[in-house]
C-alpha cells in the first residue's frame, strides 16, 4: 500500500501536457495520485489520461451527487497528506488569494487541512504583474508553497519567467515536503551514477542579489540593469543541496525561489542591515549588484523642473562596502565569503585587486560590457579567482553556473564527494 497520498489538481494551461511525467514520477516511487482536472485543463489533457496513469478516478465535477450527498469534496480535501496544483494559473492563483470556492479545484483547495505546493505557469508579463505578485506574496503568507516559475521560452513566443517548473523539479518539491528526501549516504547496492547532493544540509548560506534603489526623490532612484536572475539562480542551487538560504534581494526582476528565506530591501543600507541580522552563516554569496552611492540630499517630495531649465544638483555619498565589510568581521566572518565582480575591461585585473583589497575568499568575475548580452540575459561566462588563481568557466546557462558554483561551495565546506565511494560498509 502506499504510504503516501497526493491530490493533484490539474488547472488550465499548455504546461498540462507535462503532468502525465509527474503522475509517472509519482507512482514510480509508491505515492498514491488522486487527479483533480478543472474544465480549462481538459482543453489541454483528458480526464482518462490522468485516471489511466494514476489508477485513480480523475474528479472534475463539484456536484457529483453520489458523492456529494456524503460530502465528497470535504473528504477528497482531507485524504491526502499533500495537496499539488500543477499547473497552477494566474486565475486559479488569484482565486486561492481571493478565498474563493466557485468550483471543485477551488473548493478543495478553501477546504483542505493539508499543506499544498503550487507550480504557477503563466505568460511572463501576467506572472510579473503586480496583481499576481501580491497574491503569490498573500499566498506564501498563508503558508502555501511554491516551487518556479522557470525562465525560459514560452508557447506564446515569449522569453521570461513563468514556466512551470519541470516535473523533475516539481517531484523534488514534492519529496521534501513529504519527508522522503534521498539519503545521503546510500547502500552499496544503491548506489546510482548521479545521486542528488546534499552536502550542504544543516548549512546557512547568505545570498544577496539584484539591485538597490537608492532614492533621489519619491519618484526617482539610482540603480542599476541587475535582473536578480543569477542570483536568484544560486539560492536555488544552494538550496537544491541541502542548504538553509537567507535571500536578501533588492527590488529584482526575477521573483526569489521558493524554499528560502526572502528578506526584501529597497537600499544598500537596508541590505547591510539585513545580512547582519542574518548573520552567523557558514558563508556569503554576494551576488547583489549594490549601488556605490546613494543621493545626499535626497528629497521628501518630487524635484520639479525650475523655470531655467537647470538640472538640480545631486550630491552623493559613498554607501556601506558590504562585501568588505562581512569579508574583515573580527567576530562572526562566515567561513567562506564569495564576491562578484562585474567589469566591462580588464576584468582579471580589477576583480583580483577587487579580492585583495576586500579581503573576500573567492571573487566570481564576469565581463558585463553590452557586447556580451551578459547583464539582463539567460547566459553568464565567468572566471573564479581565488588565492589559487583566476579559473576561468566556459559560457553557459546562468542556473548551471549556479549549480557548479554551488558545488565548489559545497567543496570548500565539506569537501569533495566521489559518489559510489560514500557507502555504508
Amino acid at each position: 500500500m502506499p504510504d503516501s497520498r497526493v491530490l493533484l489538481i490539474v488547472a488550465g494551461g499548455i504546461a498540462a501536457f507535462k503532468i502525465p511525467e509527474l503522475i509517472r514520477l509519482l507512482r514510480r516511487e509508491g505515492i498514491a495520485v488522486e487527479p483533480v482536472l478543472t474544465s480549462a485543463g481538459a482543453q489541454f489533457v483528458t480526464p482518462l489520461t490522468l485516471s489511466s496513469l494514476a489508477e485513480a478516478p480523475c474528479h472534475t465535477e463539484l456536484f457529483d451527487l453520489t458523492r456529494e450527498s456524503q460530502m465528497g469534496h470535504i473528504q477528497l480535501s482531507r485524504n491526502a497528506d499533500l495537496v499539488v496544483v500543477a499547473p497552477a494559473t494566474a486565475d486559479l492563483i488569484a482565486r486561492m488569494a481571493g478565498g474563493m470556492a466557485n468550483d471543485l479545484a477551488s473548493t478543495l483547495l478553501l477546504a483542505t487541512d493539508k499543506p499544498v505546493l503550487i507550480a504557477p505557469a503563466m505568460n511572463v508579463r501576467m506572472w510579473l504583474h503586480p496583481a499576481t505578485q501580491r497574491n503569490r506574496d498573500l499566498l506564501q503568507q498563508d503558508g502555501i508553497h511554491f516551487v518556479g516559475p522557470d525562465e525560459g521560452d514560452m508557447a506564446c513566443g515569449e522569453y521570461g519567467p513563468g514556466r512551470m517548473a519541470e516535473p523533475e523539479v516539481i517531484m523534488d518539491a514534492i519529496r521534501r515536503m513529504l519527508g522522503r528526501e534521498r539519503p545521503l549516504r546510500l547502500p552499496l547496492e544503491a548506489v546510482v551514477p548521479s545521486p542528488e547532493d546534499h552536502r550542504l544540509a544543516g548549512k546557512h548560506i547568505i545570498v544577496t542579489s539584484g539591485p538597490t534603489h537608492e532614492p533621489i526623490d519619491p519618484v526617482r532612484y539610482i540603480a542599476n540593469r541587475s535582473s536578480g536572475a543569477q542570483g536568484t539562480a544560486i539560492a536555488k542551487a544552494l538550496r537544491d543541496m541541502g542548504a538553509r538560504v537567507s535571500f536578501v534581494t533588492g527590488p529584482a526582476e526575477i521573483p526569489p525561489p521558493d524554499g528560502v528565506d526572502v528578506i526584501r530591501v529597497e537600499t544598500a543600507k537596508e541590505m547591510r542591515a539585513a545580512v547582519e541580522a542574518a548573520l552567523p552563516a557558514d558563508s556569503a554569496v554576494m551576488a547583489a549588484a549594490v549601488a556605490d552611492w546613494h543621493v545626499l540630499n535626497a528629497q521628501g517630495s518630487k524635484i520639479k523642473k525650475n523655470a531655467a531649465g537647470q538640472a538640480p544638483t545631486l550630491e552623493f555619498a559613498e554607501n556601506p562596502d558590504i562585501l568588505a565589510w562581512i569579508s574583515q568581521l573580527e567576530c562572526g566572518r562566515p567561513e567562506l565569503v564569495v564576491g562578484f565582480a562585474a567589469e566591462t575591461n580588464d576584468v582579471i585585473a580589477h576583480a583580483t585587486a577587487k579580492r585583495l583589497r576586500k579581503g573576500a575568499d573567492w571573487i566570481v568575475a564576469n565581463d558585463v560590457s553590452p557586447a556580451t548580452g551578459i547583464m539582463g540575459g539567460t547566459e553568464n561566462a565567468v572566471t573564479l579567482i581565488s588565492d589559487s588563481g583566476a579559473d576561468e568557466w566556459p559560457r553557459m546557462a546562468k542556473a548551471d553556473v549556479a549549480r557548479r558554483l554551488a558545488e565548489r561551495i559545497a567543496d570548500a565546506l565539506i569537501g569533495p564527494v566521489l559518489f559510489g565511494a560514500e557507502v555504508d560498509a
